[in-house]
C-alpha cells in the first residue's frame, strides 16, 4: 500500500512534516515563508552543479512583461510532462569508499528506471554495467540494495534475478561476480546488508519465497566472501516475522538489529536486540535492548555502534517522538541522548535509512550529525551528548533525508521549496559543531532553477477536523505563473493529494509533479491527514481501525476549508492519489459528495481483495488499520458502487504485486456498467509505482486532460492528444 519515495509518480521526493502547534480555530490557516531559505541558498557555493548558477537569467522578468488573463488551468508553462518525468533522478542511497569519495544509487526514468551506483567526482563514473540494475525487492518495497567495505568491494542486488554480486572499484575493468546461488527464479531477496571482517563474509537479511512466495521466510543470513565456490547462505538469526538493520560493532563482536512480528508493523512495536558472536562465527548469546519491557510500548529503529563500541539508536518510548537513545550495556539500560519533542527516524517501509552519523567519539562525548522534524519544520544539527545539546546547522537544504559521514565532511540528502531532492556537501569546522561551507555535489533536476520564477510555494496550512479541538495539517501550493492571472471572480480549480502508506508524509519541498498543475493555474494541497507520520504516535495511531474514515474526513475537510478560505473553487475540486492514497481517494469519492472527479494510480478498490492477495509485509496490517469484517465491506469502495457520482481515472502496473490489477479492473468494470464517465490506463512491465518515464508522463498528462474535460471550463494549453473516456466520448 505504501506510496513512498521509490514508487510514486511524485518521483521527486518529499519530506517530512511535524506536529504544529495547536491554535484556536480562528487561526488556523497558517503560512510558512521559505524566503530565508532562499536567501541562504544564495549564500553557499553551488560549483559542482555550474548550471545552477546561470539558471535566473532565463526566467522571465514579471515586472516586464505584460500579463495575459486567461481561466485557471488554462495556462501555458515550459514546465512540461517531459521535463517532469525525465529531468529528474531519484536517489536510492549514498556511501563513500576509502577515499572519501561520494558513491550514490540513481534510478533513472530514461532507462526506464535502472539503478545505477555513480561514483562522483571531477568527471562522474557509472560503476553499475549496462547490463545490470541494482535494486531489491525484499519487502516489495526494498531499498539498502548495496554496500562499500572499506577495501572498496561493493555488494550490491541486481534488480532482474535478485541475486548477490560482488565488484571491485577500484578497478574500472572489474565485472560483478555472483555470490549467492542461483535458484531459477528471483524467488530469494536480500537487502541491508554489512561486511563482516572478522569473518570475511556479508551480513545480510534474507527473503526466502522458494516455498512459499506469499508468505517468504525471513531471516539474517551470512554470505561467505572468501571462497569461490558458491555456498548456501548460513542463518545467524531467525524464528521472527521480519527483520532489520543488522549492524556490526567496529570489532565485529556483537550484532545488533531490528526485529517485529505479526500483526505489528514496524513503526507499531518492534524489538532492538543484540547477538555476540562466537569464536565459530554464530550467536551464542542474545540481550533484548529495547521493545521487551513492558512498561513501553515502542517503535525502536536504526541502530548504530560507535566506534568505542557504543550502541545507539532512535526508539519512540516516553514521550512518543522518535528520538536518538544510547544502550548502557552494563546495566542493560536505555538512555535518552537529546529528549526532544520532534522525529528523528521516518517509519520502515524500505531498508538502509541512515538518518543520522555519529561524527566523533571520545572518553568525554559523542558528536552525533542527524536531522530532525519539529512544528513543521526540518532541522539539522550535531549532537553533543555529554551535554544533551544540539548546534544547528545552517545550509541551503531546509528539508533532509539520510547523512552519510565522509572525509571531515557530511553528505546531506535534502531538498527545500526551491531545491529538487539534492546532496549538499557539509564542510565542518575543527569542533564539528558548525557549517564552513556547503555545496551542491548532485541533483536529481540540475537545471530545475531556470523554472523557478514558476515556482509556487507552499504555505503549511492546519485545520479543523471531524473531532472538536483536533487538527490536521497540509501544504498549500497556490496556482503560480509569471505570465498570468485569471479574472477577480474566478476562483482555481483544486487538486487534493491523498499520499500513500498510509503510514507516510507529504512535505513542503519542491516537487516537479505538483509544479506542473499550479504552473497552469490550479491549486494543488498535499494533505497529512490522521496518521500520517512526522507527528508522533499520537497523531499517527489516530487511523488505527479509523482507515477509510479519519484519512477521508481529513482530505474532504481540507478541501471545504479551502473553499471557505476563498482559495479554491468549490465546483472544481478533484482527488487524486496513488497505492493506499488510491484508495482515500476512491473512498472519498464514493463515501463523500465533495468532490468532482478523482484519480486513483494503482490504488485499493476492495479491502478484502487486498488482504487477501497482499505480500506479507503488509499482510497484518491492514487489520490494523480496518477492524473486523463488517468494517472491510462497509469501507470497500468497490461494494458501494451505486454511491459514485463523479468523473473517474484509473491507473495501474500490469506486474504489481501489492495492489493486484484485479483492483482496477473491477472498479472500472463497475463504474462503466453504471454510466459513469471513466477511463482505465494499464501498463505493461510496471510494478507499484511507476518507474519509466513514458508512463510518468502519459498518467501526468492524461489526469490533467481528463481533469479539464470533465470538470474544468477551460482548454489545456498543451498540445495533448485525450484517451478516450467511457460514458463520455462517443
Amino acid at each position: 500500500m505504501a506510496l513512498l519515495l521509490l514508487t510514486s509518480l511524485n518521483h521527486l521526493v518529499s519530506f517530512s512534516l511535524t506536529r504544529l502547534p495547536s491554535s484556536s480555530a480562528h487561526n488556523l490557516f497558517l503560512s510558512r515563508s521559505f524566503s530565508s531559505s532562499i536567501r541562504r541558498f544564495n549564500r553557499f557555493s553551488l560549483k559542482p552543479l555550474r548550471s545552477f548558477a546561470s539558471m535566473s537569467s532565463s526566467s522571465p522578468d514579471a515586472a516586464q512583461t505584460p500579463l495575459t488573463t486567461a481561466p485557471y488551468g488554462s495556462w501555458k508553462s515550459p514546465i512540461t510532462a517531459d521535463i517532469v518525468s525525465g529531468a529528474s533522478k531519484r536517489l536510492g542511497g549514498t556511501a563513500v569508499d576509502s577515499h572519501g569519495r561520494l558513491v550514490l544509487l540513481e534510478s533513472r526514468p530514461n532507462e526506464s528506471g535502472r539503478g545505477v551506483l555513480v561514483l562522483q567526482g571531477e568527471t562522474s563514473i557509472d560503476i553499475t554495467p549496462k547490463d545490470f540494475a541494482v535494486r531489491t525487492l525484499t519487502q516489495e518495497y526494498g531499498g539498502g540494495a548495496f554496500q562499500i567495505s572499506s577495501d572498496d568491494t561493493l555488494v550490491f542486488s541486481n534488480y532482474k534475478d535478485q541475486r548477490l554480486y560482488k565488484q571491485d572499484i577500484t578497478d574500472k575493468d572489474s565485472s560483478p561476480k555472483p555470490i549467492t546461488p542461483d535458484y531459477g527464479t528471483p524467488a530469494v531477496t536480500y537487502a541491508d546488508g554489512v561486511f563482516d571482517s572478522r569473518f570475511n563474509r556479508y551480513v545480510t537479511v534474507r527473503e526466502d519465497g522458494r516455498q512459499d512466495r506469499s508468505n517468504p521466510i525471513t531471516t539474517i543470513v551470512e554470505v561467505n566472501l572468501s571462497g569461490e565456490t558458491l555456498e548456501e547462505p548460513k542463518v545467524l538469526v531467525s524464528g521472527n516475522d521480519f527483520y532489520a538493520f543488522p549492524r556490526l560493532d567496529p570489532k565485529c563482536e556483537r550484532l545488533a538489529w531490528i526485529e517485529w512480528s505479526h500483526p505489528n508493523m514496524p513503526w507499531d512495536k518492534a524489538e532492538l536486540w543484540v547477538g555476540y558472536i562466537s569464536e565459530g562465527g554464530n550467536i551464542d548469546k542474545r540481550v533484548c535492548v529495547a521493545g521487551c519491557d513492558p512498561k513501553y510500548v515502542e517503535s525502536p529503529t536504526e541502530p548504530k555502534w560507535s566506534s568505542r563500541g557504543e550502541l545507539f539508536f532512535v526508539t519512540d518510548r516516553k514521550n512518543g517522538c522518535w528520538n536518538i537513545h544510547k544502550w548502557i550495556e552494563s546495566t542493560n539500560e536505555v538512555v535518552s541522548v537529546y529528549p526532544l519533542d520532534g522525529e528523528f527516524a521516518k517509519p520502515l517501509w524500505i531498508f538502509g535509512t541512515n538518518s543520522y552519523e555519529i561524527i566523533e567519539c571520545s572518553e568525554e562525548k559523542n558528536l552525533i550529525a542527524c536531522s530532525y522534524r519539529q512544528k513543521g519544520k526540518s532541522y539539522l544539527g550535531i549532537v553533543d551528548d555529554s551535554q544533551g545539546s544540539c548546534s544547528l546547522l545552517d545550509i541551503p537544504l531546509t528539508d533532509f533525508d539520510s547523512i552519510t559521514l565522509g572525509n571531515q565532511c557530511l553528505y546531506v540528502e535534502g531538498a527545500s521549496a526551491v531545491l529538487p531532492p539534492s546532496v549538499a556537501r557539509v564542510t565542518l569546522d575543527q569542533h564539528k559543531t558548525k557549517a564552513l561551507s556547503s555545496e551542491i555535489v548532485w541533483s536529481s533536476s540540475p537545471d530545475v532553477l531556470k523554472y523557478k520564477a514558476y515556482f509556487s510555494v507552499p504555505e503549511l496550512i492546519e485545520f479543523p477536523t471531524e473531532v472538536p479541538g483536533q487538527n490536521a495539517y497540509a501544504y498549500f501550493y497556490p496556482p503560480t505563473n509569471p505570465l498570468y492571472n485569471a479574472s477577480m471572480e474566478e476562483k482555481p480549480p483544486l487538486l487534493v493529494k491523498s499520499h500513500g502508506g498510509p503510514t507516510a508524509e507529504s512535505r513542503g519541498s519542491l516537487n516537479l509533479n505538483i509544479q506542473y498543475w499550479t504552473s497552469r493555474g490550479w491549486a494543488f494541497v498535499d494533505v497529512n491527514y490522521g496518521g500520517s507520520t512526522g507527528y508522533g504516535r499520537e497523531y499517527r495511531e489516530r487511523l488505527l481501525r479509523q482507515w477509510g474514515i479519519v484519512d477521508v474526513d481529513d482530505c474532504c475537510g481540507c478541501a471545504k476549508y479551502l473553499v471557505s478560505s476563498g482559495k479554491a473553487d468549490v465546483k472544481r475540486l478533484c482527488i487524486s492519489g496513488g497505492s493506499a492514497g488510491g484508495y482515500t481517494t476512491l473512498a472519498s469519492l464514493a463515501f463523500r459528495d465533495v468532490f468532482k472527479a478523482g484519480a486513483s494510480l494503482y490504488g485499493v478498490a476492495d479491502l478484502k481483495m487486498l488482504k487477501e492477495e497482499g505480500h506479507k509485509f503488509e499482510s497484518r496490517y491492514i487489520d490494523n488499520l480496518v477492524g473486523d469484517e463488517k468494517d472491510f465491506y462497509e469501507r470497500s469502495p468497490i461494494n458501494f458502487v451505486d454511491k459514485f457520482s463523479c468523473p473517474i481515472i484509473l491507473f495501474q502496473g500490469l506486474e504489481d504485486k501489492v495492489v493486484t490489477p484485479d483492483q482496477s479492473r473491477k472498479i472500472y468494470e463497475a463504474l462503466k456498467k453504471k454510466g459513469l464517465p471513466v477511463a482505465l490506463v494499464e501498463y505493461e512491465g510496471e510494478q507499484h509505482g511507476f518507474r519509466k518515464a513514458e508512463n510518468i508522463k502519459y498518467t501526468l498528462e492524461q489526469q490533467m486532460v481528463f481533469f479539464a474535460r470533465v470538470v474544468g471550463g477551460f482548454k489545456v494549453a498543451d498540445d495533448i492528444t485525450p484517451l478516450k473516456i467511457d460514458n463520455f466520448d462517443t
